[in-house]
């Protein structure tokens, strides 16, 4: 599995250099109202999965850090019913990935994770956090990318039929009608497509 051959350089080193702010997980939660609008005035349902990229440390407390994450999450899932799975991409990078129908159990999980890394001085380690949706009628994915050096979402939307180019008309249209619902990137130069690997998978496989 894997994400793009230039992650390292635009959510790593690049995003680190242009950070505009200390990571901040309750930013997450404006997609608490957007996933509503997604649905009732766009057409786009949630997919059941969220994920979270992290960069790794090579020390013994990151681990340990790491192990919080899961044991919080397990021990979430008894009351929740949201399931996580740990991944590590081709380019070392750690993906927290959740599965569950219920989109505000998602949102709270993934926050947990983030505020946990934050807690334990690991917030620079952040990346990004993914939340998916699809169109059927229009058998279109699309993804609301959270960026915490920037501190900001931006809408990805790759052409289902041309797994390396991206629905420009379909993230114009979802900046347009969130961007007073979240904070959405400015700058379009940092609205960082992230391909999977194989045509018709997420990101994080």
């Amino acid at each position: 599995m894997g994400l793009l051959d230039g992650l390292k350089s635009v959510l790593g080193v690049k995003a680190e250099a242009d950070a505009t702010r200390d990571a901040d997980p309750d930013d997450l939660f404006g997609m608490s109202t957007a996933y509503v609008t997604m649905e009732a005035d766009l057409g786009y349902e949630p997919t059941g999965e969220a994920a979270l990229c992290f960069a790794d440390v090579d020390s013994t407390d990151f681990q340990d850090a790491v192990d919080e994450v899961e044991s919080i999450l397990d021990a979430g899932m008894v009351e929740t019913g949201t399931r996580a799975t740990f991944e590590t991409d081709d380019h070392g990078y750690q993906w927290v990935v959740l599965h569950d129908d219920d989109f505000e159990d998602l949102l709270t999980s993934i926050h947990f994770a983030a505020d946990t890394l934050v807690e334990r001085r690991y917030g620079s380690r952040l990346l990004a956090a993914l939340f998916a949706f699809e169109h059927a009628r229009e058998n279109q994915t699309v993804y609301w990318v959270y960026s915490f050096r920037r501190g900001a979402y931006y809408p990805f939307a790759p052409d289902p039929h041309d797994s390396h180019e991206r629905n420009t008309s379909a993230e114009f249209k979802l900046d347009s009608n969130l961007s007073d619902e979240i904070t959405v990137e400015g700058d379009k130069e940092y609205w960082y497509p992230l391909w999977p690997d194989r045509p018709g998978y997420h990101p994080w496989e």
